[in-house]
């Protein structure tokens, strides 16, 4: 909103200094520090109105070291990380973007599931909520939604560059001569590889070139798999304090470096990376939401004083593979999203083992203490505040393997 009145502010009466918001950095910048205020601020009026409504986690013993002082503690914190990050992208973003809009309708769709699951639990008293299969028929509504965007909606292009050696005299301007026209594409970003794009619709195109046009067939239910999975992971990390969070924050600052980059020419031609219009605006969106994530992590740090619940883990997961996914990153998500990979395999291979050893041996057994991933650790005896700063690391380390993916191939 505050992007339109200062353009017309601009436009109409020269209003000095209006034109400020036209930057996406500077409003970018606006939009973390916004975010903070509001998670920071107002994040502890809706504890403390979560505490008289007696929304409180009711813990299962599962013999974990300082798990049943948590009980009670308020849940539901997602609502402040979705508050804070729609308020400032509401005011400061484009909202004529495609992008942005397909962010906002994430943020409300993964939400709204994650609190009818938190609903359940805390006021049905029901400690299984949601039955999973709605969860997963809402993360495949969720995956049809934005795998159809991306394939139909007209605004969802690409510029790609001119591979040639032939430098044409005539020709001055960089866009000019380094990138064809917008158009519609479904190639992706393959990382590690010289000249790495991928194109989703060789998938369908090797049977014949005219089935190009049902290229979506295969395209949709790709989003849908990587909405499903990222989603779970970060409802799976979700354990101890300030881990899904803290890990969190350090992929989707990491997604806002691609956004950036892949939405400005000029990196894009530098780095010689996929250069997608309008994607820049995602930036401010990316800001507002690590800013969100950040200002939670105040209250959510060990001794949580809140759990962000599913409404905000389902939430978190959603997020992060839409904005991998329309910056042609998503191949990138086993490294950026290692900590989540990890979590979830975990799991799998907890529950496999025992099921495979049960049936054969008649007694089933155990790869780790415990699953997920965190809790084998806390069962060898270690505080919970360094198996998170030590995840926390390790998340940090795989970001900046991802940041190295843009040179080195």
């Amino acid at each position: 909103m505050l992007y339109y009145l200062f353009h017309f502010l601009e436009e109409q009466y020269e209003l000095p200094g209006a034109q400020i918001f036209q930057f996406i950095s500077f409003r970018a910048a606006l939009a973390i520090i916004l975010s903070l205020l509001i998670s920071t601020i107002f994040g502890k009026r809706i504890i403390n109105y979560l505490q008289r409504k007696q929304v409180g986690e009711s813990v299962r013993d599962l013999g974990l070291q300082g798990q049943t002082e948590k009980a009670g503690t308020p849940t539901m914190g997602g609502v402040i990380i979705i508050l804070a990050t729609l308020i400032p992208v509401l005011l400061l973003a484009k909202l004529d973007n495609v992008y942005v809009w397909l962010l906002i309708i994430t943020t409300i769709w993964m939400g709204v599931i994650g609190f009818i699951d938190d609903y359940i639990k805390t006021f049905k008293k029901n400690k299984e909520g949601l039955q999973g299969k709605f969860k997963v028929i809402g993360q495949v509504g969720l995956g049809i939604i934005v795998g159809a965007t991306m394939y139909f909606h007209p605004d969802i292009t690409v510029k790609e560059q001119v591979r040639t050696d032939v430098v044409k005299e005539e020709i001055t301007d960089a866009k000019s001569s380094n990138y064809q026209e917008e158009k519609k594409s479904l190639k992706t970003t393959i990382p590690f590889v010289k000249n790495n794009e991928f194109d989703y619709s060789s998938l369908i195109t090797w049977i014949d070139t005219d089935y190009a046009k049902y290229a979506w067939i295969i395209f949709i239910p790709i989003v849908i798999f990587i909405v499903t999975a990222v989603s779970n992971g970060a409802n799976l990390t979700d354990g101890i304090d300030g881990l899904a969070a803290g890990t969190s924050a350090i992929i989707v600052l990491t997604l806002g470096l691609f956004a950036w980059v892949s939405g400005n020419i000029i990196f894009s031609d530098y780095l010689n990376v996929m250069n997608i219009p309008n994607s820049g605006e995602m930036t401010v969106y990316i800001a507002a939401f690590a800013g969100a994530l950040v200002g939670f992590l105040w209250y959510n740090t060990f001794p949580a004083q809140v759990f962000m619940g599913d409404t905000g883990s389902l939430t978190i997961g959603g997020i992060i593979a839409v904005l991998a996914i329309a910056t042609r990153k998503e191949l990138l998500i086993p490294i950026l999203c290692g900590i989540f990979l990890i979590e979830n395999l975990s799991v799998v291979m907890q529950v496999s083992w025992f099921k495979y050893t049960r049936k054969k041996f008649g007694e089933g057994r155990r790869i780790f203490l415990m699953s997920p991933l965190h809790h084998h650790y806390q069962k060898k005896g270690q505080h919970e505040s360094k198996i998170v700063v030590r995840f926390w690391i390790i998340g940090i380390l795989l970001a900046v393997i991802t940041i190295v993916t843009l040179k080195l191939r």
